[in-house]
């Protein structure tokens, strides 16, 4: 029941703070730091699609080292593929499954599992969101509706935010996004990243 509350409560917390916000990268970097606090992942990364090259851009990422982040191109065939045409897909252990890109990278991160789900909107895979675990980890069903529930959110601002800019794609969207070491820095609350603008009280969440 517990979960379910916390959960409960991120759901909430980031609808309400992404109705505060028309920026796609602060929506970005709320829902991936959200996700891995709600979760107590380790980390947690959004991608996009990049339809040339078939490859997973990196959006935004919490948690994660720059030396991992920067490891080197994801392959949408390649690097857990069967999340972007089937579902949601859970590796139980990186370093005893193929579907994992690099295996090596991930176990020098202290990665032990990963959970990854597809981002679609308009009936349109748009990338994928990915967590992280440092320990072995089962996800549940419940674990996987909450970060494809954010993931939807997440995916759903970006795709706003591509017409109201008049941009062809959401790889235009995230070239336009900032680099993370050059994020605007605004307060936040220490749960779940919601802007402090946004009162604990109306959230209904004790800090």
């Amino acid at each position: 029941m517990e979960r379910q509350l916390i959960n409960y409560k991120t759901l909430l917390n980031v609808t309400k703070a992404i109705s505060h916000s028309k920026d796609p990268e602060e929506v970005a970097l709320m829902t991936v730091e959200s996700i891995k606090y709600a979760l107590g992942a380790k980390g947690c990364a959004l991608f996009l699609i990049n339809r040339k090259t078939n490859e997973l851009e990196l959006a935004t990422s919490y948690g994660l080292s720059k030396e991992y982040i920067n490891k080197g191109p994801l392959s949408a065939l390649r690097s857990i593929a069967q999340s972007i045409d089937e579902g949601p897909v859970a590796i139980c252990d990186v370093m005893d499954d193929p579907r994992i890109q690099y295996p090596e990278e991930a176990q020098q991160e202290g990665i032990a599992s990963i959970l990854s789900t597809p981002i679609v909107v308009g009936g349109k895979i748009m990338g994928a969101m990915r967590v992280y675990t440092s320990e072995p980890w089962e996800f549940t069903l419940e674990d996987v509706n909450f970060v494809q529930a954010l993931a939807q959110l997440a995916g759903m601002a970006i795709s706003t935010a591509k017409y109201a800019r008049g941009l062809k794609s959401s790889i235009e969207v995230l070239k336009t996004m900032r680099e993370v070491e050059n994020r605007k820095k605004t307060r936040r609350t220490p749960y779940e990243g919601v802007p402090i603008s946004i009162s604990t009280k109306e959230l209904g969440v004790n800090v």
